[in-house]
């Protein structure tokens, strides 16, 4: 059985907006693997029940099945050695960056693009993801990103980690990606494919980065649909 990816994806399947499957999108293309990419929306559980729980990604490797970003590059590391590694070595460190990324980008990206997610989501998909994370917040998602604008200086102060990674080489890895990388790529590319909002400013060192992520394998991220 060929190598299949779950992602979560809006109305349109091609529009695959979840920042975690965009890290797995990204290994599986470091590692030169073709998987064909099974796009699911929020209200089709029953179609990862084989998998022993709700959320994508999903990898199915023949009789294998990972589910969990992490667990999935750990997973193509041991399982396919013989490509190009992830981590380059022990993955402690990359675990600390794909950590910061989900405790600190993340969590300023989703209040300030959440309220943009809505429109691309299909009817039943929009009542629910509208239901449930207000739920999460305590508060209508337009008020969650009300006054963004004002709040994105914070927001780019929080990725001078990046910036001083990157004032010596190319990429977070160094002269090449690693999954430190897609970690990070993930929460930029989930807000390029829902939100029109500027996060960075032109002359940004991670902007620059970002440009060099979405060229990377033929131009992979930059292709998807965009807002």
């Amino acid at each position: 059985m060929a190598l299949r990816l779950y992602e979560l994806t809006g109305e349109d399947p091609e529009r695959r907006f979840s920042p975690y499957c965009w890290r797995s999108r990204m290994a599986l293309a470091h590692k030169g693997l073709d998987a064909a990419c099974i796009p699911w929306r929020f209200t089709e559980g029953e179609a990862l029940a084989f998998s022993g729980q709700d959320k994508v990604p999903v990898l199915r490797d023949g009789e294998t099945v990972v589910a969990d970003s992490w667990a999935i590059a750990l997973y193509l590391e041991q399982a396919y050695p013989d490509r190009p590694s992830l981590f380059g070595g022990d993955p402690a460190a990359t675990r600390f960056i794909n950590a910061w990324a989900d405790a600190t980008l993340n969590a300023h990206l989703v209040r300030l693009i959440v309220s943009d997610i809505p429109r691309w989501l299909g009817e039943g998909q929009r009542a629910y993801f509208r239901a449930s994370r207000e739920a999460r917040f305590g508060q209508p998602l337009e008020q969650v990103t009300a006054g963004r604008e004002q709040r994105l200086p914070e927001f780019r102060a929080s990725l001078q980690p990046l910036r001083l990674l990157l004032r010596d080489a190319p990429f977070l890895g160094g002269e090449a990606p690693r999954y430190g990388d897609y970690a990070v790529f993930g929460g930029f590319q989930w807000a390029r494919s829902v939100s029109e909002l500027a996060l960075l400013e032109p002359d940004d060192p991670v902007a620059a980065w970002r440009e060099r992520m979405l060229d990377l394998f033929g131009g992979l991220a930059r292709h998807a649909p965009a807002a």
